[in-house]
This record gives structure tokens, C-alpha cells and sequence, in this order.
């Protein structure tokens, strides 16, 4: 079957009009040749002229079969759609039999949260003692008061402060402002570890206005938010895969679980889309039927 010359052009479109990175060329690669297995295991001859929607039908059932997650058969299938799309754009073929191509339903993976008794576990466990322990009880109750992401939370500068009304000023994704209201207990921790703490320290330069500093009065950096919550929450006995992010998830969650408008927490978090935010929607089942049964005339107790 002579379809190197095709995948050879396809290779050279991904890397030099695309810029993918060698490990990307090689999944896409990986799925074409897969449909090639496939259609060598069927005795079908054919280019990719000859392909029709049928058989890249016949093909997705083929990779099902081999136990494959739906994950990673969307990704086979993703690949083989750019890998015709090429094909368009280089007059190759002249119509496409991927575009009613249907992908297995992955579904969002809901994000992992922590309930307001194990945040607060999580908070409780920091060592005051230690003279980072006011700076990271500063920045726990900020990441969860706030939902900020994590790069917005090292980012923060001393001069986005605004205290007097309740805000903060952010910078988020795609260098875009925001202000977001920050309540009085996350506002006391943050003046405790101004006057006690941060103002004893001497900035590196360039880093003189950003409020969270390291012991070598540098930036912090991700991983090491990364690793102050990990280390708390093994010391607050939670086992569960907890993230500077899951602080954020848990933020939307309560909020939305509390009656708050989607739209609101939209503008906090700074989704762009409103679908975005739509995730944080789930519930807990038990709760959910605790509001039913509560609520709705035909679940109440008779």
C-alpha cells in the first residue's frame, strides 16, 4: 500500500507549517499508520482518494475493539481528521470523509475539591512557628478567598491591593485584568505577613512590588506553591490528589453549591466562555437529593 509519500508530506506539513514539537509529529504519524494496519488487516487497496466515511467508520469499531479508552481513541480519530484536512488543503482529495466522523464521548473530568472542613484542615495545619508560616496561611486563604489560578497568585503585586474596597487587581491569562473582591480573613493574613514578614526581607531585584517572596526574596515559583500544599495536606492526613488548582476548584464549587450566579463566578475566575465555568456545576449526589427531597413538592414526606 503506497502511502508513505502521503504520510512523508503530512510529517513535513506538521513540522514545518505547523511547528509541532517531534513527539506530536510522531502521535500524528502513529495514527495514520494505524489506519493503514487496519486497512491492511482488511485486504483493502485503497488511497486516500478512495476512502470514504464508511470505512474510517469500520476503522474507529477496529480501535474500540482493542480495548483502547475513549481518550485515546478520540485522539487516533483527532489525528486522522488533520491528517485529511492536509489532504484538502493540499488538493489531494477533493472532499472530506472525516466531517461526520464522530468521536466516542469522553465527557469533562469533573475537578477534584475539598470540602470547606478539609480546606480549613489544610490551613490549620501550617506551622506558624516557622517564619514561612504566616506567608503560606497568606497565600492558602488567597488562593481559596480568591480562586485565583496559580500564576496569578505569584504574580500578585502589593500595589494591586486594594483593601479599602475589598478588591484585588489580577492579571490573568492573556495579560487581561480583573479585579476580584478578597474578604477580611484572607486581607488579615495577607497584613500580617506584610508587617511581620514580608517587610523584613529584601526584594530581588525585579521583585520588589510582588507580595509572596522566597526566602531569597525572589518570586515564588509554581512548584514550590505546588509543594507547600502537598506537604500540608499530608501533614493534615488528606489523601486525596490535592493541587494549588484544586484550592480554585473548590472556590467555584462552594460558591455555585451556595446559590451564587454562574455569571459572577465567571468574571472571578476569567473564563472567557461561560462554558467554561459551567464545569463547576456538579454536585455532590447527596447533596443534590438533600435539596430534592427538601425542596420539591412531590419529595417531601407525606
Amino acid at each position: 500500500m503506497k502511502w508513505d509519500s502521503y504520510i512523508k508530506g503530512f510529517r513535513n506539513y506538521l513540522r514545518l507549517e505547523k511547528s509541532l514539537s517531534d513527539n506530536s509529529i510522531q502521535a500524528y504519524i502513529h495514527d495514520i499508520k494505524l489506519l493503514v494496519s487496519f486497512m491492511e488487516e482488511e485486504k483493502l487497496n485503497l488511497t486516500p482518494k478512495q476512502i470514504k466515511l464508511s470505512i474510517l467508520q469500520d476503522f474507529v469499531m477496529w480501535i474500540n475493539k482493542t480495548g483502547l479508552n475513549a481518550r485515546s481513541q478520540a485522539r487516533i480519530i483527532s489525528g486522522i481528521k488533520a491528517f485529511f484536512n492536509y489532504l484538502i488543503i493540499e488538493e489531494i482529495i477533493e472532499s472530506n470523509p472525516t466531517e461526520l466522523l464522530e468521536s466516542p464521548k469522553i465527557g469533562r473530568k469533573l475537578p477534584d475539591t475539598l470540602s470547606f472542613d478539609e480546606i480549613e484542615m489544610i490551613i490549620n495545619a501550617v506551622d506558624l512557628s516557622k517564619p514561612e508560616g504566616e506567608r503560606n496561611k497568606a497565600i492558602l486563604e488567597t488562593l481559596y478567598g480568591c480562586g485565583l489560578r496559580v500564576s496569578e497568585l505569584t504574580n500578585i503585586k502589593i500595589t494591586n491591593l486594594y483593601f479599602k474596597e475589598d478588591f484585588i487587581k489580577i492579571i490573568g491569562k492573556g495579560d487581561k485584568e480583573r479585579l476580584i473582591p478578597i474578604g477580611k480573613v484572607a486581607q488579615k493574613h495577607i497584613e500580617i505577613y506584610l508587617t511581620n514578614i514580608r517587610n523584613h526581607q529584601s526584594p530581588r531585584k525585579g521583585d520588589e512590588d510582588i507580595l509572596f517572596l522566597n526566602q531569597r526574596g525572589g518570586k515564588l515559583s509554581r512548584v514550590m506553591i505546588f509543594l507547600i500544599i502537598k506537604n500540608l495536606s499530608e501533614k493534615a492526613g488528606i489523601h486525596k490528589k490535592i493541587s494549588p488548582h484544586t484550592f480554585r476548584h473548590s472556590f467555584a464549587t462552594h460558591l455555585i453549591e451556595g446559590g451564587a450566579d454562574l455569571r459572577a463566578v465567571q468574571e472571578m475566575l476569567g473564563h472567557e466562555s461561560i462554558t467554561t465555568t459551567e464545569i463547576y456545576t456538579h454536585l455532590d449526589k447527596t447533596y443534590l437529593r438533600k435539596v430534592i427531597t427538601e425542596f420539591h413538592p412531590r419529595y417531601r414526606d407525606l
